[in-house]
């Protein structure tokens, strides 16, 4: 949960004030309060047709408004009414004390009932309690200077600090905290880049022209980075597919080339399709000889394929999470299946280049 999240939830209650602020200068003390009242009406309704839902401190900002300023009004002393921003205040500052200082979740509780979109768990808590804390005295302090100001003050002076001033403080408290998210997102991102996987950058001949991070090259910038593809037959003439796990970021559940990797940075071709064959199938010390290179774009990436077929298939053992299940297909399985979103795109158009006709 975002600190700024509650403090919008709870800004739409004082529009009614500002705007009496703003009508009252311009049109005076009646008609400012008539203004502000028909404000807090639309508010509410505004919020029951769209969230369905009566906003209850926007009711209680509403009724003070007009509770105080009549008593002002019948009394021909405003002073009444320059203290009812400090009232609200000084409410919402109780609620806020008892919430981020004691094991009573005020504040949790309106949030559950009618503050909608905001959620609380465990997880959060403790953040959610020092967020409370920096707005209980963002609160207090604002409410002891509206105080100081209806008494001491001019009645401009008092008009910008019950207004003007407040949004200024909550604008400078978001200000900090988008700083502050930003400053973490790049952290994570410097972190994330750390232990991320470096790919070779080359060109359509294979040759090397620099390097790019795994996420980097399948984000949809078509920077094109090779790959190695084994495939495996037996003695019959069946290929052994492998069936990709749900988890897969591209193409789950589907079922694919026997092997299929990227070729790491700073290593070459044959490494990589010796590594890539034990990780996915349990395959080592087998021979496979080259049938092709070929290009392969999709809506995200695009490669350089190295293509090889072996035919030591006694020695596949599925042995990680890298490959769901793995069973061997007759040619006409293969094309039975074809488009229907059974296989890869990258299987079918292999197949179809490569191993319809040069291998079967």
């Amino acid at each position: 949960m975002k600190r700024s999240d509650l403090i919008k939830k709870l800004l739409p209650g004082f529009i009614p004030l500002f705007v009496f602020i703003a009508a009252d200068e311009i049109w005076g003390t009646k008609i400012g309060l008539i203004v502000a009242l028909a404000t807090g009406i639309i508010e509410l309704l505004y919020t029951f047709i769209k969230e369905k839902r009566f906003d209850k401190f926007i009711l209680l900002d509403t009724t003070l408004l007009v509770a105080l300023g009549g008593i002002s009004l019948l009394l021909e002393n405003d002073i009444f009414f320059k203290v009812k921003p400090a009232i609200i205040e000084a409410i919402l500052c109780a609620i806020l004390a008892v919430s981020s200082y004691t094991n009573i979740d005020i504040v949790g509780g309106m949030s559950k009932r009618y503050m909608k979109g905001i959620e609380i768990n465990e997880a959060v808590q403790l953040k959610f309690k020092q967020t409370l804390k920096v707005m209980f005295w963002i609160f207090s302090s604002h409410t002891l200077l509206v105080v100081y100001s209806a008494f001491f003050m001019s009645k401009e002076a008092w008009a910008f600090i019950s207004g003007g001033l407040f949004y200024i403080l909550f604008g400078i408290y978001f200000l900090y905290e988008f700083l502050q998210q930003k400053r973490k997102s790049k952290q994570v991102i410097v972190e994330q880049y750390e232990d991320e996987e470096w790919l070779p950058v080359v060109d359509e001949q294979g040759k090397m022209v620099g390097k790019a991070l795994r996420s980097v090259c399948h984000g949809g910038t078509k920077i094109l980075h090779p790959v190695v593809h084994l495939h495996v037959m037996n003695t019959r003439k069946q290929l052994f597919l492998q069936l990709r796990p749900e988890t897969k970021l591209i193409q789950p559940g589907k079922w694919d080339t026997a092997v299929g990797g990227h070729i790491a940075y700073g290593e070459d071709v044959k490494t990589a399709l010796q590594r890539e064959a034990y990780e996915e199938i349990g395959l080592k010390d087998f021979s496979a000889r080259p049938i092709g290179t070929y290009l392969f774009e999709s809506e995200i990436e695009r490669e350089l394929v190295y293509s090889f077929i072996s035919y030591d298939f006694k020695n596949i053992n599925l042995h990680s999470d890298e490959v769901q299940e793995g069973r061997f297909w007759t040619q006409k399985q293969i094309e039975q299946n074809m488009s229907k979103g059974v296989f890869t795109p990258n299987f079918e158009f292999e197949y179809q280049k490569q191993l319809k006709d040069r291998i079967f």
